[in-house]
């Protein structure tokens, strides 16, 4: 039998004693219902850094939960996180090698096991298909950010999110400052009108960059970009989407709605070479809310610059450090936030797992989506040097996704004689 038609049966009998003790009916049904203390068998699909991380703080909520199956393209990926996590959190972690799927395949085999709860952190390019096919299967969902890299994905994804509610599926969003106690409360009073009017927010994720890999001898170009994911956008989204989200998503908050157009420039200063992909390494954009209300927005990835992760509010009564906890009026600060410091990346796994097992409402897609859209809007400004507006950027068929995916398949971005990528130029790139 292969390993991706296990049956029940022989998904428990390939289970630890213990494990099959504590077997649960499969969550097969399209309303599944409160779990309390019964066991949740978890799918790690996605298994890099935060995917590690992702699962670790899964294994750390309360009532018992296991991790029981793994997927992810690259076998060394998978069983470095699976070493990482059975170190960890070693009674909380059974996955044999008839449950560990490698491939792009793989994460189909793993969700089709009979698990409660899927974890899909693979690059973000992926999380549509991933989503759609856990979703299908009745399976309660966290995915990471940003939820897609296009618009067809943006789509899928909220239509997919559509299902989940008719199924009573519990789905969470890695975008966790929406679970840390400090921004909870600075958002409130905002939105409760501490500065006034709310007229221009400032958001940075400005650093000096992230990591490359050597390509390696036997590498098909497929496998080097997927080693590479952050540099291609079919994978990634630039870094205005895989990270800056963060920041969009904090004003999209305060603002209670995404903007409805954006203009800006960046580009390539410092990116240059076979190993730096299509991204750019800089990004500056205006975004215009439906009220007139405007939002600056500026991340950077060169060396040797000033750097900053931060939010910031500007109202008719005063000015607001989101990311600091501190709202200031005429005359000084007013207030500044001092309650408990908390772990909010632990804190959005232990609501979506409390969820789960009371049974009670779990959504996060729709504020991920639209926060992906609007970080996806500043790219497509930003590539094409004019202004785009939330509509025709939403509506937009232009897919990054390559027609087939496998290793020995072509990718959709392909290097030039001397081994660089091609990249948009502002007022000539089409991207709509």
């Amino acid at each position: 039998m292969s390993s991706s038609s296990l049956s029940r049966r022989s998904f428990l009998g390939a289970s630890s004693a213990g494990l099959a003790a504590t077997a649960l009916p499969s969550l097969a049904s399209a309303t599944p219902t409160a779990r309390s203390n019964d066991l949740l068998r978890v799918a790690l699909i996605g298994c890099g850094g935060r995917g590690t991380g992702a699962a670790l703080q899964a294994l750390s909520t309360e009532g018992p939960v296991h991790l029981v199956a793994m997927a992810d393209a690259f076998e060394d990926r998978l069983e470095g996180s699976l070493a990482e996590l059975a170190k960890q959190r070693p009674e909380r972690v059974d996955v044999p090698h008839s449950r560990r799927f490698v491939g792009f395949d793989g994460y189909r085999a793993a969700i089709d096991l009979d698990v409660d709860v899927v974890i899909l952190t693979t690059p973000p390019g992926f999380r549509p298909l991933h989503f759609e096919y856990a979703v299908a299967k009745g399976r309660h969902v966290f995915m990471e950010k940003p939820v897609a890299v296009d618009a067809p994905g943006v789509r899928a994804v909220l239509a997919a999110a559509k299902t989940a509610r008719e199924k009573s599926l519990k789905v969470g969003v890695g975008l966790q400052r929406h679970h840390d106690p400090m921004y909870q409360e600075t958002v409130k009073r905002l939105r409760d009108g501490a500065i006034g009017k709310l007229q221009l927010y400032r958001c940075y994720w400005n650093s000096s960059g992230v990591w490359t890999r050597a390509r390696e001898a036997g590498w098909s170009e497929m496998t080097y970009q997927m080693r590479n994911w952050y540099y291609f956008n079919w994978l990634c989204g630039d870094h205005i989407v895989e990270q800056h989200i963060h920041n969009l998503d904090v004003c999209n908050w305060i603002q209670g709605a995404p903007p409805v157009s954006a203009q800006g420039q960046g580009g390539r200063a410092v990116r240059v070479g076979p190993d730096t992909g299509e991204i750019y390494d800089h990004h500056m954009v205006e975004f215009t809310y439906a009220d007139g209300t405007k939002m600056l927005s500026q991340c950077r990835h060169i060396p040797g610059c000033h750097d900053s992760v931060s939010e910031h509010a500007h109202g008719t009564l005063g000015t607001a450090d989101v990311s600091g906890g501190r709202i200031q009026s005429q005359g000084g600060w007013d207030w500044r936030y001092r309650g408990e410091g908390v772990d909010p990346y632990q804190r959005e796994h232990d609501a979506l797992f409390a969820a789960i097992r009371a049974g009670t409402p779990h959504d996060e897609t729709e504020y991920g989506a639209h926060s992906t859209m609007t970080a996806i809007l500043g790219r497509l400004a930003t590539y094409s040097g004019r202004v785009v507006k939330w509509d025709e950027a939403l509506a937009s068929n232009v897919s990054l996704a390559p027609k087939r995916y496998a290793f020995d398949a072509e990718a959709p971005l392909l290097p030039d004689a001397h081994g660089n990528y091609p990249y948009a130029i502002p007022g000539v790139s089409q991207v709509l």
